[in-house]
């Protein structure tokens, strides 16, 4: 089963290598090198974390999750210039977006880079990417020096488990680390898919369609 590690932080003001509980998040930024599937607390419930260039760690979060595997895995990414290191043809849009609602509950679907394995995009050439506001993932992205995927805690079409206790339950067998760490409030993350010509809804979330309508325009 998997290994349950405690992170004692606050679940804001934190920055790569400022506190002292940074081994915790060390550890996991090794076993993700390694090719192994982390979970962690984030501002949208618990996720798997794994290394989206490594092909067989990809497998491993579809095989865990029971994922269709033409279904895009989602990525974290660091910043606005990560994620377009990542993907291809961005428009006005995504950078409005992105400054806008970045670091937070928004995930938007682009046109994947040469550099993104097809595998992790499940051969659809296209990625959904997000900039989240969780203390422990943004100080594992820094550590890890790489996007991450960042899946919700699940088998798919299950709800996302909201603690440490609940993912081992449910992928225990599946995942090498837990981070454990109060959640903040949590919220799902809002979907804006940019691939057409038109941006359109896929889900929404914290984050809804009149403010998005509004800001984007039709």
């Amino acid at each position: 089963m998997a290994e349950i590690i405690p992170v004692p932080w606050p679940v804001s003001g934190l920055a790569p290598g400022d506190d002292a509980e940074s081994e915790q998040i060390r550890v996991a930024a090794d076993a993700i090198r390694r090719g192994l599937l982390v979970a962690i607390p984030t501002d949208t419930f618990f996720c798997i974390v794994a290394d989206p260039f490594n092909l067989s760690a990809v497998e491993r979060v579809f095989q865990a999750k029971s994922r269709a595997w033409d279904r895009s895995l989602p990525i974290f990414v660091e910043s606005v210039d990560q994620a377009a290191e990542v993907s291809r043809h961005l428009g006005s849009r995504f950078f409005l977006l992105a400054h806008r609602y970045w670091p937070g509950p928004l995930s938007i679907i682009v046109a994947a880079g040469s550099a993104i394995p097809l595998k992790a995009t499940g051969k659809t050439g296209r990625l959904a990417m997000r900039q989240t506001a969780s203390p422990v993932a943004r100080q594992l992205l820094g550590l890890a020096g790489m996007p991450l995927i960042g899946t919700s805690a699940n088998i798919s079409g299950h709800p996302a488990c909201e603690s440490a206790e609940q993912v081992q339950a449910t992928l225990g067998s599946d995942v090498a680390l837990i981070l454990d760490s109060a959640l903040p409030e949590t919220s799902v993350a809002t979907t804006v898919d940019l691939t057409p010509h038109r941006w359109r809804l896929i889900r929404e979330g914290a984050i809804p369609e009149e403010e998005l309508l509004e800001f984007l325009g039709e």
